[in-house]
Order: structure tokens, then sequence, then C-alpha cells
């Protein structure tokens, strides 16, 4: 028996090894030179506060190192004020596009009112709202378009991403929800946040290659840390754009979605599904609403992906589709009131 359980572990252990060889000489025979924490390699290459272009906030966790993105004026044109304020991810900061490539820059001789940029690379649904409460009086804008793409709830979720601390909101039956993790911790270092299967397998290219062939790499080596369950975030919409609501600011509330959209049904399928869920909110909390789905799917599929995509975020194209779409909503709710 002991022989043969012998054999069988042994087999097993050879197997294992064959098929990390066989990964590490897919990727490339640097590959079988380096043996390092892959998890810990992307956990230092993705630290928001190793980028240059984010800093610690003790309110919001992280925030730009410059407050607003720029956004060109056209030459020639007179931009009513006060301005629109933008609010959000990525996909409203304007990640690989240039500052005059963005649609918030873009909007701006569409709807002839200057735009100010204060959307951030990163951030949560929460974060979202908290970024827009203190920016808003700053700014006292006479609109906000606030951004946001699914993956935005789950975000919600977290207490830290990016390797940055972060606030969230805790749910409570028939009442507000609370606030927690505030003032926001320091970022930890990354070899402290490894978990005990992260230090011991962190290093295997066919862990690695499995966990992104089932979807399940990126929380695996992304340094995230999950405090509310699955699902929470999605709850959180409701209260956190009724919160929103108490601004005061006449809001359209725009629903983008990420590349991957177009490359899997089954994602697709739920991330319009969260996606609706935040919209239905926002009409609930008297906010205009978008969703630019149709809209870049007829262009996807009349251009091509790659003409309306970049790596991760709309390209150019994908942004000027957004600013034409957000400018005729805008016209279409009376965002900002005529006057």
């Amino acid at each position: 028996m002991l022989g043969r359980l012998t054999l069988v572990v042994s087999s097993v252990l050879l197997t294992l090894a064959v098929l990390e060889i066989g990964c590490r000489l897919w990727q490339g025979p640097r590959a079988l030179l380096d043996w390092s924490n892959i998890v810990l390699d992307d956990r230092r290459a993705t630290r928001t506060d190793g980028v240059g272009q984010l800093k610690y906030d003790a309110e919001l966790g992280f925030v730009p190192i410059e407050d607003y993105r720029p956004t060109p004026a056209p030459a020639g044109l007179a931009l009513a004020e006060p301005p629109v304020l933008v609010v959000g991810d990525s996909y409203a900061h304007g990640d690989e596009v240039s500052d005059e490539e963005t649609w918030a820059t873009l909007l701006q001789p569409l709807i002839r009112r200057r735009t100010v940029n204060a959307g951030v690379s990163g951030y949560g649904l929460d974060q979202i709202v908290l970024r827009a409460e203190r920016v808003a009086p700053e700014i006292k804008p006479a609109a906000m378009v606030l951004v946001f793409i699914a993956e935005d709830l789950r975000r919600s979720e977290m207490k830290r991403l990016w390797g940055a601390e972060k606030p969230y909101f805790e749910a409570r039956d028939a009442a507000p929800p609370v606030l927690r993790n505030v003032p926001v911790p320091q970022p930890p270092a990354p070899e402290d946040t490894l978990d005990l299967a992260q230090r011991l397998l962190g290093w295997s290219v066919l862990v690695d290659t499995v966990l992104k062939h089932k979807g399940w790499q990126y929380e695996w080596a992304i340094d995230h840390e999950r405090v509310l369950s699955r699902g929470e975030g999605e709850k959180l919409a409701c209260p956190l754009l009724q919160r929103l609501s108490k601004l005061g600011v006449p809001t359209l509330v725009v629903a983008s979605f990420d590349p991957y959209v177009w490359r899997d049904a089954v994602y697709a399928a739920e991330q319009r599904r969260l996606s609706g869920v935040v919209l239905d909110c926002a009409r609930r909390a008297g906010f205009g609403t978008l969703d630019l789905f149709e809209t870049i799917d007829q262009a996807v599929s009349k251009l091509g992906y790659a003409a309306v995509f970049r790596s991760s975020h709309p390209g150019p194209t994908g942004h000027q589709i957004a600013a034409e779409q957000i400018a005729t909503a805008l016209a279409q709710f009376h965002i900002p009131p005529s006057r």
C-alpha cells in the first residue's frame, strides 16, 4: 500500500513538474530562468503609489497627484460657466488616451460648456460618490456626469484596491450604509499582503495559467482585499446614489463597458445586468441615465473591435462616441437646466 501511494504521489508530482516546464516553455526561454513570485511581481507593478499618477489620501484612499485631469478648451470657442463636473473611474478619467482625446474634452464644443474631469482610475462606486461629495462644493458645477462600469460594484466590496487601502460602506437594514476604514490606513508593503498559498504557489506559471483560464487570476494576483461578500456592492448601489442626490446637482449617470464584454458572452450578460441595476437606482434617485452598450456594440460591429478599444479602455473613436451620446442625453434630460 505504501509503495502504491508513493508511486501515485510521484506520478502526480512528475506530471505537475512537466506541465510547469511546458507552461514556461510556452512563454519563452526567459521564463525558465525567472522563478520569482508572480503574485508579488504583479502586486508591486499595480500599486497605486508606484505609477506616478496617484497619491495616498486619508479620506478616499488614493487621489490623483494633480486634482483634475486637464480638459483643453477648443480654440476660439467661448464655453459657458459654471462647468459640468465629470466623476467616475478610469472610463471617466480617460486612461490610454491623451487629454485632447478624452470624451470629457470632446464634450465641451458639443454642449458649449466647460468640463472639469475629476475621474480617478481604479475607483469603486463608493469612492466615486465620496469624490463627488468632496469636489462638487469646490467646483459648484451646473451639472454632473458620472460614468461607471459594472466592475465598480465589485470594487465597492473591497477595503484594499491596487495595493492601496480605501474606504468602504457597510449596508444596514432600513438605514443609510455606514462608512468604514476612515481615516484610511497607509498601504501595506506588497510582501506583507501574500497569504500562505500565494507564498507557496505564487511562483508557478502553471497555477497562474490555470487561474487565468478559469477567470480567477485577477483576485489571486492583484492586491485587492475583500471585506464584503460578493453581491454586497450591488446592494449598495441604490443607497450610494441616494446619498449622491443630496448634493442637489443635476446628474447624468452613464453606463460604459470594458472591452472584455465583446469577448465573452456570459460575462457580457452579467455586466449588462449589473449596469442595469445601477441605472435603475440612478433613475430612482432622480438622475438622468444613459446606457452606452448598444451604441458601442454597433460601432464594434461596423468598425471592428480594434478601432473602438485599445488595451483595456476605449480609444479615441470610443471616446468620440461617448461624447456624442452624452451630449444628446444631457440635452434630452435638460441637464444642466435651462435658465
